[in-house]
């Protein structure tokens, strides 16, 4: 399999942690879509990464789908569960998670505009989706080690992969503040290999 993304693409990331954590052997091909010579515009018609090219050429993009095909490989452990309604409810905490990497994103794209173009009133807006979120999972995690069920979920990585992003691409928000149990939930994943190992590169 080949991996196409940008080592500072979270969505990217999100795929390599799952990768890793199920240790699938995969080439990770670093190609930026802004590229004249990128490659993924002719992989995926929307021009994103990460892109996943399986051995036989079929080529799978969002990270979602990706996620959801490499679950149908044949490895451990599983991060999905089988069927059935408790499957549904692991993909809506990775919703989650992603809806708090894309408002994440948005603040980190809007602030890299220059100051006068900026929109104060998106940001805002996009800071009261990440702290709800925050606050909802904060609460979900009362008493509880995972996100869904009793191991390790793709919901979990999921959120530890957003969690990571903003920290470092939106510091202004102060996301452990009065979330004691999503804090040590979020610190003890990110001291995983899968997530030490895929660190983006500093700018």
């Amino acid at each position: 399999m080949q991996l196409f993304t940008t080592l500072d693409s979270p969505y990217g990331r999100k795929i390599r942690v799952v990768l890793a954590e199920k240790n699938l052997p995969f080439e990770l091909v670093e190609d930026a879509p802004w590229s004249r010579q990128s490659r993924i515009p002719g992989l995926n018609p929307l021009g994103k990464v990460p892109v996943l090219v399986t051995d036989d050429d079929e080529a799978f993009f969002d990270s979602p789908v990706v996620a959801g095909y490499l679950e149908t490989l044949p490895s451990a452990p599983p991060l999905l569960p089988a069927s059935g309604v408790e499957r549904v409810r692991v993909r809506q905490s990775e919703a989650l998670a992603d809806g708090i990497l894309d408002a994440g994103v948005a603040i980190f794209l809007e602030g890299i505009r220059p100051a006068e173009q900026q929109i104060q009133a998106n940001i805002t807006r996009q800071l009261a989706k990440i702290n709800s979120a925050l606050d909802s999972l904060e609460k979900r995690l009362q008493g509880r080690q995972w996100l869904n069920g009793d191991s390790l979920q793709l919901g979990d990585l999921a959120t530890a992969n957003a969690i990571a992003f903003v920290a470092l691409r939106v510091p202004r928000l102060e996301w452990k503040k009065d979330r004691p149990a999503l804090t040590a939930y979020a610190e003890g994943l990110l001291a995983r290999p899968s997530f030490e190992t895929t660190k983006p590169p500093e700018r």
